[in-house]
């Protein structure tokens, strides 16, 4: 099998695997417990956070979570209701067309609470109209949600601009960092809350975490024993946050290494895919995503043909639903070319050699669909 799925999850890395061990096995203690065990997990965790919260700089602090769809529910229902609290709260929330759907439908909801939702279109290309966020984001706007990284296409968001809006008008910024944080510069300056997850990164499933700004308390979305900074209650698995932590630090010792390889295997893939059309933006995005569509093109059929090749038509959240995906339509693809549209997410361990199957075979495949009558 060729894995070219590396938006959807990463394989985890070998030093991932290792530091999870050793806490799955003799170092099960509950890391809230007092004893000695428990004091020995609770080490492996903190030593984690450090880890991961180290590229966010001096300040702030991270919060363990499990996972980021539950990092940016938490941001955002948790600023909401601490806005909500204030004499005179703000009520307009603001963010991007092409979010992942743990920011579209997490404001829906507060939108059929009675909160106003601005939804901001992009471009062709996959970017934010940076003026149409001028005259949406005021002081009635409580907060701007924008991810880093599109999922599906790539793109790189204006997220430095974006922040200096919200703050200019006394807003919260919120980033979705899952895509982007161990492949592209953080932003931490525009932020006030940043969610990531390890398994975008090398690291585990279930766990993600959420950093805030000092000064920044979002309300529990949870309650409990309060185990995380008092605002996240539940029980912290110490193996996961271990793993995570080692991947995190893996990425960014290897942060250039990998940027650098990715680089070359976009080029390579782009030289071998004749005939198809790029969507997104060529530049302002990260190029171990490729999203290209051909016209005429049978997704379904083509994935049926390619079964040891793993890749998308889309988001792994949205699989199976049947809909275009949105951040296609939200770019201006029509509905037919948006579902001819493939998600190719390739990284650290991919080889060129695999590049040169994977595209040969892919493009056999669609060449045999056209020579259909």
């Amino acid at each position: 099998m060729i894995y070219l799925d590396y938006q959807a999850t990463t394989p985890l890395a070998p030093e991932a695997l290792a530091a999870m061990r050793p806490l799955w096995e003799e170092g099960f203690g509950n890391p809230h417990s007092p004893h000695r065990m428990g004091r020995a997990a609770r080490a492996a965790v903190e030593y984690a956070r450090d880890r991961i919260a180290a590229p966010f700089g001096p300040g702030g602090r991270l919060l363990f979570t499990g996972g980021a769809t539950e990092a940016l529910n938490w941001a955002i229902k948790g600023i909401v209701e601490t806005i909500g609290a204030e004499a005179s709260p703000r009520r307009r929330i603001v963010t991007t067309a092409i979010e992942h759907a743990a920011v579209l439908d997490t404001v829906a909801w507060l939108g059929r609470q009675g909160h106003e939702v601005v939804i901001l279109t992009v471009t062709r290309d996959g970017i934010v109209d940076l003026d149409a966020a001028r005259a949406m984001i005021d002081g009635d706007t409580a907060l701007v949600a924008a991810m880093l990284v599109n999922n599906e296409i790539g793109t790189i968001q204006p997220i430095a601009e974006l922040g200096a809006l919200a703050r200019a008008a006394g807003a919260v910024m919120i980033c979705d960092a899952v895509q982007g944080y161990g492949r592209v510069p953080l932003p931490v300056e525009a932020c006030d809350l940043v969610a990531i997850s390890a398994h975008k990164i090398h690291g585990p499933k279930g766990i993600g975490a959420l950093w805030l700004r000092d000064g920044i308390v979002p309300a529990p979305l949870m309650h409990g024993g309060g185990q995380e900074g008092g605002l996240r209650s539940g029980t912290l698995a110490p193996a996961l946050c271990a793993g995570f932590g080692a991947a995190a630090a893996l990425a960014f010792d290897r942060i250039a290494a990998d940027a650098a390889h990715v680089e070359t295997l976009w080029h390579q893939a782009r030289g071998l895919l004749d005939g198809w059309m790029l969507n997104g933006s060529a530049d302002q995005r990260w190029h171990g995503n490729l999203n290209v569509r051909r016209e005429g093109l049978d997704v379904s059929r083509l994935m049926a043909d390619l079964r040891d090749i793993a890749f998308s038509a889309g988001s792994a959240c949205a699989s199976g639903s049947g809909r275009p995906s949105h951040v296609l339509e939200a770019i201006g693809l029509a509905s037919a070319e948006a579902r001819s549209s493939i998600r190719l997410g390739f990284g650290r361990y991919t080889t060129s050699g695999e590049i040169e199957t994977a595209m040969t075979m892919i493009c056999e495949a669609a060449d045999r669909q056209r020579a259909l009558p």
